[in-house]
């Protein structure tokens, strides 16, 4: 399969927040030209134990097949167009989802359901597999959730780290841009620290002018190949980068941001501006690994 037509997969567990992910990732991959799978996992024999042969599945596995089917109806319901397919896996949903991530364009995944994929606030489902999968994993938190439809023409929001030019953060955001026909809006944090602006009174607001300068220059060169045919808004911010991109947030329809590799570390390591904006940004977020 080429890399353009690998599948979006979207996890599900039956709760409401789930069936809205499935709305958010019918219209994502009716965007994208990418046929939609649904994945359910539950370790449902640990509880219920296998079926002998000749009985009838255990009630878990029962269940799970309606959730699935649900799950695809609902789909198809709301974008006929897209070819959709369901996955019902006997393992835990962190393992499971960053498996099916390795032959997927993206994971899709919903937040405050009552378990499975989605559980409190940003359950350790959620993080475990936007630390580890190697491929982005869009999260869409509670009651943010229902926006599918809403926001294909809201602006893509970006976190211009240090990455620099060649981002797969900055790749994904240009092409999510340019599907929905929305602004990119790239993000760079600064800030000054305390010290240089109490050691020399006399310079009181030089050194913060520096770190802007400094912020601006490379934000610049970041985007320095982004396509004419995006509509670029550049904003370098002081302040942490955390509450910079939270605020960035309000009103956007996808908050983009990278994840590091730390070598001699197994994963995606997610640092605090990934953990802070994964719990509290006001639109979905797309975590991108950025391998070294």
């Amino acid at each position: 399969m080429n890399a353009v037509e690998l599948p979006l997969v979207v996890g599900v567990d039956g709760s409401e927040p789930s069936l809205r992910a499935v709305d958010w990732a019918a219209d994502e991959a009716a965007l994208r030209g990418v046929p939609l799978r649904v994945v359910y996992a539950s370790l449902w024999e640990r509880y219920e134990g296998t079926a002998l042969a000749g009985e009838h599945k255990p009630a878990e596995e029962v269940r799970a097949d309606d959730i699935a089917a649900v799950a695809v109806r609902r789909a198809l319901k709301r974008r006929p167009d897209i070819e959709v397919s369901a996955d019902i896996l006997a393992e835990e949903p962190e393992y499971a989802l960053v498996r099916e991530g390795r032959g997927a364009s993206a994971l899709v995944l919903g937040t405050r359901g009552r378990g499975g994929f989605v559980e409190m606030l940003l359950g350790s489902v959620s993080l475990a597999v936007a630390a580890y999968a190697d491929c982005p994993v869009i999260v869409l938190r509670g009651g943010h959730d229902n926006q599918a439809g809403a926001v294909a023409a809201r602006r893509v929001v970006l976190g211009v780290g240090g990455t620099g030019q060649d981002s797969a953060a900055l790749r994904f955001a240009v092409g999510e841009a340019r599907l929905r026909g929305a602004p990119l809006d790239a993000v760079r944090a600064w800030r000054c620290p305390a010290y240089e602006s109490v050691d020399h009174p006399l310079l009181t607001g030089e050194p913060a002018r520096l770190h802007e300068e400094q912020a601006v220059k490379r934000l610049d060169e970041a985007l320095r190949d982004v396509p004419d045919d995006i509509d670029v808004h550049r904003r370098t911010v002081e302040g942490p980068a955390r509450h910079v991109l939270l605020s960035a947030s309000d009103g956007a329809g996808l908050l983009v941001v990278g994840a590091r590799h730390r070598p001699g570390r197994p994963g995606f390591q997610l640092g605090g501006v990934a953990h802070g904006v994964l719990h509290h940004a006001a639109c979905p977020v797309a975590v991108i690994p950025e391998p070294l």
